[in-house]
């Protein structure tokens, strides 16, 4: 039987945001040592991404949920998923534990229900914070935005249009007008980014550079160093 999920208090003192942890699970645990959370009174809220690349997504995935933690649906979980649905599962328990088919054939059905549930976004309006794994197009409204574009989107390019290409234009959070700020993931290339109203936290913890946090209310940044590189960007 899975252990019963830590219970915090109703309104949490801090609310942490974890940027993409790709499997893995040391990195993470380290991650929450460094910042002390307290699962009786912190909220954390993954930012995506929870799964593949990485050594052990199975372990992060049943962190998460033991745990009692949130997370927004990422491109890689979302792939993971999909493999699932297409019954591609039991024919891939061999294989890199970093692969997605790898990954889909050993979550448990509780991981499953888990990964199901993932929103697309999440709102918190005490913080006029919004999170999602990969960004928004700027002047469409939240319940508009593609799905393809909350998984992927990376910058805007000269005429505008959304792209999730790195070089295709700028950071779309540079060019997000709020009020709501905006955390994000997806994109290890660019690395941390510090917008007016955005803040991007994949540090590419899983291309050995570091896993990153944001902490609200103080806004405070805390990485920890990977351990190595698990794959190469």
């Amino acid at each position: 039987m899975s252990p019963e999920p830590f219970r915090r208090a109703r309104e949490p003192v801090r609310t942490i945001f974890v940027g993409d942890v790709h499997g893995c699970l040391d990195e993470l645990i380290a991650l929450l040592d460094e910042l002390r959370v307290d699962p009786a009174a912190d909220r954390v809220i993954l930012v995506g991404d929870l799964v593949a690349k990485g050594p052990d997504s199975v372990g992060v995935v049943a962190l998460a949920r033991e745990r009692g933690f949130e997370a927004v649906l990422g491109n890689h979980d979302a792939k993971v998923l999909s493999l699932r649905a297409g019954g591609a599962v039991e024919a891939a328990r061999a294989g890199e534990p970093g692969a997605h088919a790898h990954v889909a054939a050993h979550l448990s059905l509780e991981d499953w229900r888990f990964l199901e549930r993932l929103p697309l976004y999440l709102s918190i309006p005490k913080l006029a914070t919004l999170v999602v794994h990969a960004g928004f197009v700027p002047g469409v409204p939240l319940h508009a935005q593609p799905r393809h574009l909350l998984l992927n989107l990376r910058s805007i390019t000269p005429d505008g249009e959304p792209s999730k290409r790195v070089r295709d234009g700028v950071p779309w959070g540079l060019r997000w007008p709020g009020p709501q700020h905006v955390v994000f993931g997806h994109d290890a290339v660019r690395g941390l980014q510090q917008h007016p109203f955005a803040t991007g936290l994949d540090t590419g913890c899983v291309y050995g550079r570091s896993l990153t946090a944001l902490v609200l209310p103080e806004r405070r940044l805390v990485s920890v160093p990977a351990k190595r590189a698990y794959v190469e960007m």
